[in-house]
């Protein structure tokens, strides 16, 4: 019995309640069901009557003993217990409790999806680098991060699109090009330049495909070096992303923002809401009345736009496009943008607390040998993405990079990483799924057809056997909260748990018969248990985007 069907219990229990006239319900109730951090504890336990108590005009502890003794009484539950100011703890007979493994199984890969987010549109931005140059550790955290909470958020029943903000316009743009033309030419790379080996080798490829690029004039011959040298950084982040299984939906321009006319038509619409005013000769947006901590220029005084003035029109343009929330992952160094983008959709009319939401990620650093590994685009010691992949895998760069929370800095140890020892916790979770898929194998040798014989999850009564079964009743909630709270780091912290509860099983229960016995009908209930940790691995490691091998 899933955390759902105890949940689906509890309603109609409360509800015939309700019918009898024995109960008041002011609107309809989700109970939250758990499972007891102490198993003695039974279960499940659920706090329904402490929410309701108030509602129900009835003390806490009188409305449980109210709902458990009609608990009771349902199929599948062996008993009810009153704990604490009103918690009930409810017992599943062993076959309500063993089902469980047989639902993981049918359910397959959509075991774990719930319903919380159906029929929101999110629109999830991360990375949003300048098409300068390659995709460095510092993204590496968010393509990683930014992925998963996607997934994450499908799985909560969301529509959900992964956009790149392309910052293609601009003081950068103009030093990039302007950093390619000194190499092509054979000039000293401007101070304010990129100064990565990188800047030489696409200064090479351009004046391959271009050989008549010398002979330009020096603007055109800028221009020239800054557009192709774009759509080569642009095509190898790309594809940089893309080896790392980080696939976007949409590349959105800054540039075209503006050639459309949406900034301009964003500026309009803060005119209309009277959010827009001039003075010193510049044009600002009134966003200290909704908690920045200063008024934003969006025009300067010498008609330039300022790249607030995109950001601003950014947001029209998801909301236009109908997304009900939008999400940005920033890095360490945008703390600042958190109230101005919320002051923007407070200023477009929309509620900042539901419609906006800016996550902010710390740095991360890597070590070799106890020693740090520096990176800098503009110094030119750059760690790319596909170097952090070269070296531990995409599977083992993902993983780490997702399974710490993102508001706190993170160091991988690549010496770690490369390890393939329990030690490794992305190998460690692997191996789990492996070594089940192993058994799975090894029973087919045998000639046991589990799936085709008759399942008595009733026998599935060992104590570790029951831990087993409540780490996967877990799963759905698990998934429920890294939506809520956006924080995908869960989902791997919960899989390490679980590969845990599964060694400890296997230790001490026999799944497959000795020798040349016959198979007992444990054998095949035990086998359905395995397949249904299994499954749940490799669900999880698949909201990850790490890959679930059968051998290892």
């Amino acid at each position: 019995m899933t955390p759902e069907a105890v949940a689906a219990a509890i309603t109609d229990v409360l509800e015939s309640l309700a019918s009898a006239g024995r109960l008041t319900l002011d609107a309809p109730v989700v109970p939250r069901v758990e499972r007891p951090r102490n198993p003695d504890h039974g279960d499940y336990t659920t706090n329904v009557a402490m929410v309701l108590a108030k509602s129900a005009g009835m003390p806490p502890r009188d409305l449980a003993g109210l709902v458990a003794a009609e608990l009771a009484e349902v199929p599948g539950v062996s008993g009810v217990e009153i704990a604490g100011p009103g918690f009930i703890n409810l017992r599943l007979e062993a076959a309500a409790a063993g089902q469980l493994a047989r639902d993981v199984v049918e359910d397959g890969a959509d075991y774990g999806d719930v319903t919380d987010l159906e029929g929101q549109a999110i629109n999830v931005e991360f990375i949003s680098a300048n098409p300068t140059g390659p995709i460095h550790l510092g993204h590496a955290r968010w393509a990683a991060v930014g992925d998963a909470l996607a997934r994450v958020l499908v799985r909560a029943g969301a529509e959900v699109v992964k956009e790149f903000y392309i910052n293609d316009r601009g003081v950068q743009m103009d030093n990039f090009g302007r950093s390619l033309q000194a190499a092509a030419t054979g000039a000293a790379i401007p101070e304010d330049g990129y100064q990565g080996d990188y800047i030489t080798d696409v200064a090479q490829e351009i004046v391959q495909s271009e050989p008549g690029i010398l002979q330009l004039p020096a603007d055109e011959q800028l221009a020239a070096f800054r557009e192709a040298g774009y759509q080569l950084q642009l095509a190898e982040q790309k594809e940089s992303l893309h080896r790392f299984r980080t696939d976007m939906d949409v590349w959105r321009s800054e540039r075209e923002l503006h050639e459309s006319g949406a900034v301009a038509s964003a500026f309009d619409r803060f005119r209309e809401l009277d959010h827009f005013y001039e003075a010193d000769g510049a044009q600002w947006l009134r966003t200290t009345e909704f908690g920045d901590d200063k008024d934003r220029v969006l025009v300067k005084a010498d008609g330039e736009m300022t790249y607030f003035a995109s950001d601003t029109a950014y947001y029209f343009d998801k909301r236009a496009r109908g997304f009900d929330i939008c999400i940005y992952l920033l890095g360490a160094d945008h703390h600042g943008y958190v109230n101005r983008l919320r002051a923007v959709a407070a200023c477009s009319g929309d509620d900042a607390d539901r419609n906006i939401e800016v996550l902010i990620g710390q740095l991360v650093r890597i070590t070799r040998g106890g020693r740090e590994v520096r990176l800098s685009k503009r110094a030119g010691n750059i760690v790319t993405i596909s170097d952090l992949v070269d070296e531990v895998g995409v599977d083992a760069a993902r993983y780490s990079l997702i399974r710490y929370p993102v508001d706190s800095p993170l160091t991988l140890d690549l010496d770690l990483l490369e390890k393939r020892t329990n030690d490794n916790p992305v190998f460690y979770v692997q191996y789990a799924h492996a070594r089940i898929a192993s058994v799975l194998r090894n029973a087919h040798d045998l000639g046991i057809d589990w799936r085709a014989r008759e399942f008595e999850p009733g026998l599935l009564t060992h104590e570790r056997e029951a831990i087993l079964l409540g780490a996967l009743a877990e799963f759905p909630r698990v998934m429920s909260t890294a939506a809520e709270l956006r924080e995908p780091h869960r989902i791997p912290r919960y899989l390490e748990a679980l590969a845990t509860d599964y060694h400890k099983f296997y230790d001490s229960c026999r799944v497959l018969p000795r020798a040349d016995n016959e198979p007992t009908p444990l054998n095949v209930a035990r086998l359905w248990l395995c397949a249904a940790a299994r499954q749940v691995l490799e669900n999880g490691l698949e909201v990850c985007g790490v890959s679930a091998p059968d051998r290892m």
